[in-house]
Order: structure tokens, then C-alpha cells, then sequence
């Protein structure tokens, strides 16, 4: 069967604007959006209508859902499963402090289960209560330092007790940094202990070597999803699926068409912040990547962000225009 190939939910990066961006090389199978806070969504905050945005592949959706109140999470799934797309997706994974420290992102895992498994059941019937068949996903992290597979095991026996049907893992533990390897054979041991569900496979895959490592490592995976690598190389999903041949890339007018989209399909208040999270992954890409990166991290708005790749930076480094890639 094959595996699937998905967006991963991050936060300023998967909006609209990226995801045309990615479409454009072909697309991949489903775009995860960034987290929507249950609290913010309910209360009908000026930029939710910016989170809520289903495009360019409205079909391919899966909205994620973030908060650390079981009533407001199921509230608010009450209007995502009204929306296009294929489900709703529970953040259980996210370990920034900011968001933990709440009760939210991986707090979910750590807390009394039962709280958990309230939340799970009011966010389940949320989505039957409206008539949708939308799917119920989680996507969380091995928990604590001291989180055992077992402990793993139980807990997401319960999540499938209450309706989830799917699970993406991200094998980390809580306080485990991007500089330690990802334990893909956490999402093998889980995939073989749950083998009538999709376990999604995500961390570290960033090119096509350590895609096929990691189906060689969990080989019951279902797919992979792809964060950070996506950001750097948005073809990364048509050079997994090896339809890059022959490709010419034009990386000026790709930076500039996500500016572009960026100022349609974003907030004023949001544009400063989108372009630098973007441009941190996106200019690595070059021989001069420090130097892009400082230039579009400065850069005082749009126009001048403009300017600066025009300018600045292809002018003076002419041979990193075109991107190529042979048979």
C-alpha cells in the first residue's frame, strides 16, 4: 500500500499561503493547519477566519485542534466538523513550554486519564452530533522522560477506545530536542500494537535517504508527515514521490510569489512574523544562507523584503537562481 505523505500542523508556517506554495509542486496527500485554539475559535477572534481558511485543496484539510479545557475543545469541534476536510486533529504533541505550562499540547498525555479521556469523548461526539463522518486523529509525542511503552500502549488504547482513528507520533519525548534522533522504532512497536489504525510517522525525515531509512525502520507505518524539511524544500513531497525530473526552479520568483500570497491570504498583523519563519527554513537552500537569512530577517516590510531577494541577494549571487534537478 502506499504510504501517505502529509503536511505537518506548525505554528506560522501552515496557513494558506504555504500551502499553495506546496501545491504547486504536485501537493501532497493531506495539509495539516496550524493549531486553533478552542478559547480563540469560540470567541470568534478577528484573525480566526485566517485559520479557518480551507485552501488550495479544501478535500485534503485536517483541522488541528489545540486548548486545555475539555468543554471548549468540544465546543469548538462543533465547528471545525461543519468545515471542508477530513477531520479534526487533536494536538497532544506540541511541547513548547508556552503551550504546556496551560494544560494544552502534551499536557493532554501527562494529565489524570481520565481528564484526557473526557475531552476525547466530548470532541468525538461533537463531530457525530453534527451528521459528520469527519476522522478523529491525535497526534502526540512519547510523553515524559519516564513515559514507558506501556504506559504509551495504554494510553492510546484509550484514545481508540474513545473514537480516534488515527494516530501521528512524533518520537520524542517531552524534553527531547530537534538535536536528538527521532526513536522511529517507537512508531513501529506502536503501528504493530495498533495494527487496524494508521500510525503516522513523523520527525526527521527530510530528504529522499532518510524517507525510505524511516519505512525500513516502521515498515507498519502509514505514512509519513513532514514539518521543518517542508519549509526548506516545498517540492519536498514531489521529490519523495520522485516526479522532480527534469525540474527547473526559479527560487527568486518562488520567494517572491510566497510574499505574494502571504499579503492575500494573511493578516497585515500577521506578515512580518510568516515571512520570517518561512525565509529561517527557506534560505538555507543557498550558498550564502546566513547572509539571506540576516537580510530577510531585517527587512522593514514587504516592499523591502522584495527589494532584498531582487536585489540584495539574487543580483549579487546569480548562479542560486535556478534550482535543477536531473533524472
Amino acid at each position: 500500500m502506499e504510504k501517505k505523505r502529509i503536511l505537518a500542523p506548525m505554528a506560522t508556517l501552515s496557513h494558506e499561503a504555504f500551502r499553495r506554495l506546496i501545491a504547486r509542486f504536485g501537493g501532497c496527500d493531506e495539509y495539516f493547519t496550524e493549531m486553533i485554539n478552542a478559547p480563540s475559535l469560540l470567541n470568534a477572534g478577528p484573525w480566526e477566519k485566517f485559520y479557518l481558511m480551507a485552501g488550495p485543496e479544501p478535500q485534503k484539510i485536517v483541522w488541528q485542534l489545540t486548548g486545555n479545557d475539555a468543554h471548549k475543545m468540544g465546543e469548538a469541534a462543533k465547528i471545525l466538523a461543519s468545515l471542508d476536510g477530513i477531520g479534526i486533529d487533536i494536538n497532544m504533541g506540541c511541547s513548547a513550554p508556552q503551550i504546556a505550562k496551560t494544560g494544552a499540547g502534551i499536557a493532554w498525555m501527562l494529565k489524570d486519564i481520565r481528564e484526557t479521556e473526557r475531552m476525547v469523548r466530548l470532541v468525538k461526539k461533537s463531530i457525530e452530533d453534527c451528521g459528520s463522518k469527519k476522522r478523529l486523529s491525535v497526534k502526540l509525542r512519547l510523553g515524559s522522560a519516564d513515559f514507558s511503552r506501556e504506559r504509551l500502549f495504554d494510553f492510546c488504547k484509550m484514545l481508540l477506545e474513545n473514537g480516534v482513528q488515527m494516530l501521528t507520533l512524533h518520537p520524542r519525548t517531552q524534553k527531547q530536542k530537534f538535536r536528538e534522533k527521532a526513536d522511529w522504532t517507537a512508531v513501529e512497536d506502536l503501528a504493530h500494537q495498533f495494527p487496524k489504525i494508521p500510525v503516522i510517522l513523523n520527525g526527521d525525515v527530510t530528504d529522499v535517504r532518510s524517507f525510505q531509512n524511516a519505512l525500513l525502520t516502521a515498515p507498519s507505518c502509514a505514512g509519513v508527515m513532514i514539518a521543518r524539511a517542508a519549509a526548506q524544500k516545498p517540492w519536498i513531497f514531489a521529490e519523495l514521490s520522485g516526479t522532480l525530473q527534469n525540474t527547473k526552479i526559479d527560487m527568486e520568483a518562488l520567494a517572491l510569489s510566497f510574499i505574494d500570497d502571504v499579503e492575500t491570504f494573511q493578516p497585515e498583523e500577521f506578515w512580518k512574523t510568516r515571512l520570517q519563519r518561512f525565509f529561517a527554513y527557506f534560505c538555507t537552500n543557498f550558498s550564502f544562507a546566513h547572509y539571506f537569512q540576516t537580510l530577510m530577517l531585517n527587512a522593514r516590510n514587504n516592499d523591502d523584503a522584495r527589494n532584498r531577494i531582487k536585489f540584495y541577494f539574487f543580483f549579487r549571487c546569480p548562479s542560486d537562481k535556478i534550482k535543477l534537478f536531473g533524472n
